[in-house]
């Protein structure tokens, strides 16, 4: 079994599910009191959000460069960014290790193409509906890529930054989401990526009959396979 770099607290509220996902997975592959072999490094998110807010996505690569040369040194065989928002920064932190990075969106664009789907919405921090790192990744897999529009992005955005990365779900905000989510079927979508590491919090399959993409159980769960390879 390989090494699992997991690098994580972008939010630790679903840094935690990564670490229940990958131990479930290997549980179920392998059986018995098997459980992941993985690093871990929690960076603190404050720092990552004041680089965010300023632009600052040099300092953001170093803080989580420096995480995934730590996670090398300690003995990963791959890393996984545990957020989908600092992608943006995947190919700055690539240039500190010579392990390779799970990216997020590649995985997932994988299981679009195992769905069918050719046609997603995008909903995630306002980084990542709005700015061209994660949508380009699915683009350049023949995936068209909807996003909401700019009050939604906004009220999506808060509900991210202001309530789950701080442990809160609120039932108006669920509801929010599933009319955005309703919204965005209305305009074409033939699934919904839920690109923010955060939302599968608030929002499950169960509470919509729209197909969602969970990228933190997909990017988890990938992770493990690879690492069972």
């Amino acid at each position: 079994m390989k090494t699992i770099g997991l690098i994580g607290g972008m939010s630790w509220e679903s840094t935690t599910d990564y670490y229940k996902i990958v131990n479930r997975t290997v549980k179920q592959a392998l059986g018995g009191f098997h459980s992941a072999k993985c690093v871990l490094y929690s960076v603190d998110f404050a720092e990552i959000e004041a680089c965010q807010s300023l632009g600052d996505w040099t300092g953001a690569t170093k803080i989580l460069g420096e995480a995934a040369a730590s996670c090398e040194a300690a003995g990963a065989d791959f890393i996984v960014i545990c957020t989908n928002t600092m992608h943006k920064v995947a190919d700055g932190i690539a240039a500190y290790i010579s392990i390779p990075i799970l990216h997020i969106a590649e995985v997932t664009a994988d299981e679009l193409e195992r769905q069918g789907i050719t046609k997603v919405a995008l909903l995630g921090t306002k980084y990542t509906m709005e700015q061209e790192f994660y949508k380009n990744r699915l683009i350049g897999r023949g995936i068209e890529v909807l996003i909401p529009d700019a009050e939604d992005r906004q009220q999506i955005n808060d509900v991210i930054f202001k309530e789950l990365c701080v442990g809160e779900q609120l039932d108006s905000s669920k509801q929010r989401f599933l009319e955005i989510i309703e919204k965005m079927i209305q305009h074409g979508a033939q699934g919904i990526i839920l690109g923010c590491t955060e939302i599968g919090m608030l929002i499950q399959q169960s509470d919509t009959a729209a197909m969602l993409f969970d990228t933190t159980e997909i990017h988890a769960r990938q992770a493990t396979l690879f690492a069972l390879e």
